[in-house]
């Protein structure tokens, strides 16, 4: 997982997935990080990609929803013209 802006990382395991989001392990600490929004990796070039916000965390373990893009752009081509 990585930042937005890509100022952290964070080695993880996908434990469960579903369309909508996943349930993952973290290595190393989360506190501080700003989780509102970042990236989950999905390849190791970075081509495969999930945007994702925090659900839940719960020890180690952290559950986060997938962000839709597609809606995000066709509200910037309505809003441009």
């Amino acid at each position: 997982m990585m930042a937005i802006d890509g100022t952290w990382r964070r080695a993880c395991r996908v434990l469960d997935v579903s369309e909508t989001g996943a349930k993952m392990t973290i290595e190393g600490s989360i506190v501080g990080l700003p989780l509102k929004e970042f990236f989950l990796l999905l390849s190791s070039t970075g081509l495969a990609y999930r945007r994702c916000e925090l659900v839940w965390v719960n020890g180690e373990e952290i559950g986060v929803n997938f962000l839709k893009q597609g809606k995000q752009r066709r509200r910037a081509k309505t809003e441009s013209g």
